[in-house]
């Protein structure tokens, strides 16, 4: 007797069934043994889990509707979906989460990430070893030519009401290259040496550039495994650029070299940029995480989220204003990217009034700065690990207040060029530390809308910190900014201790 007739035979309703209503298997050859296939067993065994509600049917037990006569292949999908225990919501399937190294194509995601942020550090690093240069070229003060700092961050606000749904209708690869060419038409402009107005307008496209690109590639290196070191390593190179775009920027205006010519740099980099991003990402989305569900199971699931009803980009936004992460998130990273800006921009003006520094050899304070900066994200980043993200801000920002108290107190340049160092360095790591709990603790359908959220409130704090020194600056000195910092680092203690802490993802 095969498999197959003897499972018959204990599915058979009552002791009168006959031998000849049963489905006859008869085998190939008298040494073959027929074995029935997955359509005929889910059929027999999931008819009868379906019908009992879940509970398997003993031999002779009766429900209405069952027929013993033989297996019935569904017709339609919907009637073989049928025959399955209910297929899970979308929330609930599970990701495989990827790595740096697999997909293998990661690894050429990752560095392209790193290019992008090496140039974005290379443009922001250098804005205050070229502001004195441009405050003499067009004869304004401290007050107007902030306002480079709130046209950047002005770019950054816009952009977090329209990332997610660029990234939808292009794709992560197309958008990634239209970020890029919104860069390369930034530098193209300021390079040309335009009026101080178009130089203004210039830094709105350099802001809106750079928070596409830094809110997707948040995201993809937060979603990695071991994101706190990925993460690490991407702003890492953002503090690599950092240091030596003021070393380039101060070498060639001390020089006498136009400070705008400093552009055709960065303007290289971003067009390097463009080709790499659109390669490495082109076919992010078909190599995204697989999901646990077969295909009759997705399309049961895109089904009942339609009836459900999904959020749509607006009402995203909504839930993510009101998300509790989102909104400690964005002003710690308002307070956080508020010092650091206003530290890079302003403490070069600081040593030329304070401390009598010379403007071609104090600019390359800045670079030390960025070099803490770099060190710490690249080596500090791992220590989270071990010490916790949450109680390891708590000693950064301690920290850094107290070196920042230092730079205001010591009087000479080499003591204060020391201090801005080290501030750097404890200053590194709190951006990636804080953008991984950020991802652990958001939904993640979530997540790209709550980060372009978060990284357009710092970079308006680049902005309001800065112009606000700037103002203050102009009406009784540049020493304004030491205590501005101290502020914003108080600030940040805060906004950390509202944070939650990280608890196992549920989804």
């Amino acid at each position: 007797m095969s498999t197959y007739t003897f499972a018959a035979v204990l599915d058979s309703p009552s002791e009168d069934t006959k031998i000849a209503d049963l489905p006859p298997v008869l085998p190939k050859d008298k040494h073959s043994i027929s074995t029935p296939n997955d359509i005929e067993l889910e059929t027999i065994w999931g008819d009868r889990y379906n019908e009992s509600g879940g509970v398997s049917l003993p031999p002779g037990a009766q429900t209405p509707g069952y027929t013993p006569h033989g297996p019935q292949t569904p017709k339609t999908p919907n009637e073989l979906e049928m025959s399955r225990p209910p297929s899970p919501k979308r929330d609930e399937a599970t990701n495989l989460v990827q790595s740096w190294s697999n997909p293998p194509m990661n690894k050429w995601r990752v560095l392209s990430a790193c290019l992008v942020y090496f140039g974005n550090g290379m443009t922001d690093s250098a804005t205050g070893a070229v502001i004195p240069y441009m405050e003499k070229d067009y004869n304004i003060g401290y007050a107007i030519v902030s306002l480079i700092f709130v046209t950047n961050a002005a770019g950054f606000i816009l952009s977090a009401f329209f990332t997610e749904t660029v990234l939808q209708r292009l794709g992560r690869a197309k958008t990634l290259m239209a970020s890029e060419l919104v860069l390369s038409l930034g530098f193209t402009m300021i390079v040309c040496t335009p009026s101080f107005g178009v130089v203004v307008t210039a830094y709105l496209l350099l802001g809106i550039g750079a928070a596409f690109n830094l809110a997707l590639n948040n995201v993809f290196c937060a979603n990695l495994a071991r994101s706190t070191v990925i993460l690490g390593i991407a702003h890492g190179s953002y503090g690599v650029g950092g240091i030596f775009g003021p070393i380039i920027a101060t070498a060639l205006v001390s020089k006498g070299v136009l400070w705008s010519r400093y552009y055709l740099i960065t303007l290289g980099i971003r067009l390097v940029c463009l080709p790499f991003v659109g390669w490495a990402f082109w076919k992010y989305e078909k190599e995204a995480p697989v999901q646990l569900m077969s295909a009759l199971e997705r399309t049961a699931s895109r089904r009942a989220a339609v009836e459900a009803g999904e959020p749509t980009n607006v009402q995203l936004l909504k839930q993510a204003l009101r998300n509790r992460v989102t909104v400690f998130g964005a002003l710690l990273i308002f307070a956080y990217q508020g010092a650091e800006v206003s530290i890079s921009g302003w403490v070069i003006s600081f040593l030329i009034s304070y401390r009598g520094g010379d403007p071609a050899k104090v600019g390359y304070v800045t670079a030390g700065f960025w070099a803490g900066i770099t060190l710490g994200r690249f080596t500090l980043s791992h220590a989270a690990h071990r010490v916790g993200e949450k109680p390891f801000v708590y000693l950064l920002i301690a920290g850094a207040m107290a070196f920042q108290l230092l730079a205001w107190l010591i009087p000479n340049i080499i003591g204060d060029a020391v201090a801005v160092s080290i501030l750097g360095l404890l200053l590194g790591p709190i951006y990636p530390c804080a953008q991984t709990v950020f991802t652990r603790l958001l939904p993640r359908r979530m997540q790209m809308t709550s980060i372009s959220f978060i990284s357009s409130a710092g970079s308006s704090g680049g902005a309001v910190a800065p112009f606000t020194t700037g103002l203050l600056a102009q009406a009784v000195g540049t020493f304004v900014l030491h205590p501005v910092c101290i502020g914003l680092f108080v600030a940040m203690q805060c906004c950390w201790f509202g944070v939650p802490r990280v608890r196992k993802r549920t989804e």
